[in-house]
């Protein structure tokens, strides 16, 4: 009795610990977040690497994304975000069964979860960071909208080698910005979500083509809300350093269909895995 009482009282302390040292996220609903914990990442792979660091981001409003990208997006990483409050309790069963059972991590993140991880944690999968996420998703839910969420999301979610956010994304492999994305355009971008770093719109493989037409066939069912009240227009420090460093090197893609498909990567990509994939 008396080792189940500590037990208890070791397990409250610990929690409490995770619990207060999370970040206050009541900020985002005013300002844009500055750097990601993902870019910070990348910052420091590049560093060990001995390589130059690529960081191409243009902050723009929802009002400029494209509705097309969002319900692309939608469909690809979470088609019941505007339904749950930060956690898909049923995708989260399915995950955990699946680590169970089969030792693999089968996406189970929201969207909100995703943005927790990407601003404040790491990659890494255990349990600890796992919790932390889905406070801070939770956090995230309560003290922002929706569609202020999607759009931080939107703005800084890694698609490519320094590629940031939607607006770097339309640029450098489309040739356009976020606002005037087709339909295909914006369905290669999401499935190209699940790893940006493998599979490329510039150069999609045959997976990420199939994933394309999957979410293509499925987006007219989502669609977001027109506009969320502007947060911050002035220029964010990826937009002073646009003109000096320019985009990354990346071959534009005006199409998928004429694309020569290559093999699809042989390693598995990370979480979250996109719903889209049947």
């Amino acid at each position: 009795m008396r080792i189940a009482g500590t037990l208890a009282a070791v397990a409250f302390v610990f929690l409490a610990y995770v619990y207060l040292t999370l970040p206050d996220v009541r900020a985002l609903a005013r300002t844009n977040p500055a750097k990601t914990a993902f870019a910070e990442l990348r910052e420091r792979e590049a560093a060990q690497a001995g390589k130059p660091l690529r960081h191409y981001q243009v902050w723009v409003p929802y009002t400029r994304i494209s509705q097309n990208l969002k319900r692309a997006v939608l469909v690809a990483e979470d088609d019941a975000f505007w339904q749950h409050e930060g956690i898909d309790m049923e995708q989260l069963k399915i995950s955990i069964r699946n680590d169970i059972e089969k030792g693999q991590v089968r996406g189970g993140s929201t969207i909100t979860q995703q943005l927790a991880k990407n601003l404040y944690l790491s990659p890494a999968r255990d349990p600890i960071r796992k919790l932390r996420e889905l406070i801070i998703a939770r956090r995230l839910e309560a003290a922002l909208s929706k569609a202020r969420i999607f759009e931080i999301y939107l703005n800084v979610i890694e698609w490519g080698d320094g590629i940031w956010g939607a607006e770097a994304a339309a640029r450098s492999y489309f040739g356009s910005s976020a606002a005037s994305l087709s339909a295909e355009q914006a369905a290669l971008l999401a499935g190209a979500i699940i790893n940006p770093r493998v599979y490329s719109p510039a150069r999609p493989n045959a997976r990420l083509l199939r994933r394309q037409r999957i979410i293509l066939s499925r987006m007219g069912a989502y669609v977001p809300p027109a506009a969320v009240p502007v947060v911050n227009s002035q220029p964010q420090p990826s937009d002073t350093n646009e003109e000096a460093d320019g985009a990354p090197s990346t071959d534009l893609a005006p199409s998928a269909e004429p694309i020569e498909p290559a093999e699809p990567a042989p390693s598995a990509p990370p979480e979250p895995t996109a719903p889209a994939e049947p």
